[in-house]
């Protein structure tokens, strides 16, 4: 299972390692040599190149800004240290091994196998975890979760091909005598957080997943049952070369002082436990001729941009139910729902974020930028599709998925069916490691609903007798 795994990472760290006896962490001379203050003569430097690969639990870019758990982690020990973080993507594990013995990085911030085969070739540092593997299920009003393995026969489970998560539910299937019906997807355009989607919507049964991904994705999708365990315990950390004790012991000592921080525990909750769903209130509307409290302003500032003012109004609902001290689990903020970076850049500080006016002044200041962005999509709706959707996501996942859409014969300036589609692909390894992908993983399901949410909200709107 997980130890398979690893020996094909080892095989790839030994076979660099032989290939290549001058690189540190297998020559003996150099690793006596780098033992003394390597992380004092990082420190000098100033800087701290990280090695990781992009997903939802790792890295990851949201509406222009850096996130992921482990990277906000890795952020606050930079922090500490006065450091420095520049990040560099590899795309897979084996890949992100070779990277650190070649001296492309300084740390592995992903969750690596522990395992004895890599401890001859790496140190293991920082945060270590104990991860299992656990049945998603659906939890609804009329569903009647499994309680245990043994209830599991007879049963469909759904797993991506030849996977850790494949290869357990055989073994468990050789465990209790078979009787597991298990259906394998080998197609490129699935990857697991998408199976963990279909078993919220009703549209498989069940499938495998980690429990810290699987934490992750209830925050999306409410109705998910996750407490089934059906795997060992599995190890896995952090790692530095072996000439690097010092910072391996500066990883260490920070995350063993930090477990009950309250920064710490400010971004556990952001990801494993805050809702990530946008709800579904109806749009409401006020009465006597207006839509929302701030129809003026959103007047106002719609005439300078030639955008029906409702539109504005169809965004607001849906960053912040208009509400003005709104804050979202990645800290988007006000009543457009602008990140700090964002909203320093279109002019207004962060007090006034929280301020209707300035807020909408700003939310009118980026899209009328985006609306250059994507000048020459001709088709007006077209366009606006793309400006909604880069106001969410980031113009640049727009951008890769509109780079995909040219790589595979689709039409970069039309939406639907043509750059959704790659955009919805990005959360696929094959897809996001792509080289026309200059921001590696989203996940853009999320951005996909945003656009048609929005779009249909602002129809609504369109149909009621409203003084425009």
């Amino acid at each position: 299972m997980i130890r398979n795994h690893s020996l094909k990472i080892i095989a790839s760290i030994l076979s660099a390692c032989l290939l290549a006896l001058f690189l540190p962490a297998c020559g003996k001379r150099n690793a006596t040599n780098g033992a003394a203050g390597d992380f004092a003569l990082l420190k000098e430097k100033g800087t701290l190149n990280v090695l990781t690969l992009s997903g939802s639990m790792s890295y990851f870019i949201y509406k222009g800004e850096p996130k992921g758990y482990e990277y906000e982690l890795l952020s606050d020990f930079a922090e500490h240290h006065q450091l420095r973080l520049q990040i560099k993507r590899a795309e897979n594990e084996e890949q992100l091994v070779r990277m650190l013995l070649k001296k492309e990085g300084d740390l592995i911030a992903y969750n690596l196998p522990v395992t004895n085969e890599g401890k001859a070739a790496i140190r293991y540092a920082g945060r270590e975890v104990v991860n299992r593997q656990v049945l998603v299920q659906r939890a609804g009003k009329d569903d009647t979760p499994l309680r245990d393995v043994t209830e599991l026969v007879g049963k469909e489970v759904w797993v991506m091909h030849d996977t850790k998560y494949a290869r357990r539910l055989e073994n468990l299937n050789a465990e209790l005598g078979g009787g597991i019906r298990i259906r394998t997807v080998d197609r490129d355009t699935v990857s697991t957080e998408d199976l963990i989607e279909q078993v919220a919507r009703g549209e498989i049964p069940y499938t495998l997943s980690d429990v810290d991904l699987a934490k992750l994705n209830k925050t999306y999708f409410h109705s998910l049952h996750i407490s089934l365990v059906v795997s060992h315990p599995q190890r896995s950390s952090w790692a530095v070369r072996k000439s690097s004790p010092e910072l391996a012991a500066a990883l260490n000592e920070w995350f063993a002082g930090n477990k009950n921080d309250t920064r710490y525990r400010a971004i556990i909750k952001r990801y494993f436990e805050m809702s990530k769903m946008p709800g579904d209130e109806p749009a409401p509307v006020l009465g006597n001729g207006r839509i929302s409290p701030y129809d003026s302003f959103f007047k106002q500032y719609a005439r300078t941009i030639d955008w029906d003012w409702r539109l504005l109004v169809s965004i607001a609902f849906q960053e912040s139910k208009f509400h003005t001290g709104a804050i979202s689990w990645a800290g988007a903020t006000g009543l457009m729902g602008l990140m700090p970076r964002t909203a320093e850049a279109m002019g207004i500080t962060p007090e006034e974020t929280t301020q209707a006016e300035p807020s909408i002044r700003a939310a009118v200041r980026l899209i009328r930028r985006l609306n250059r962005s994507f000048a020459s999509i001709a088709d007006e709706a077209e366009r606006i599709r793309f400006i909604l959707a880069a106001y969410n996501a980031g113009a640049s996942h727009i951008y890769d998925a509109q780079a995909l859409a040219v790589k595979y014969g689709k039409n970069p300036a039309v939406w639907e069916d043509h750059v959704e589609e790659y955009l919805k692909l990005k959360s696929v390894p094959e897809y996001y490691n792509d080289p026309v992908v200059k921001q590696g993983y989203f996940r853009g399901t999320e951005t996909i609903n945003y656009v048609r949410s929005v779009w249909e909200r602002w129809e609504y709107y369109k149909q009621l007798k409203i003084e425009e």
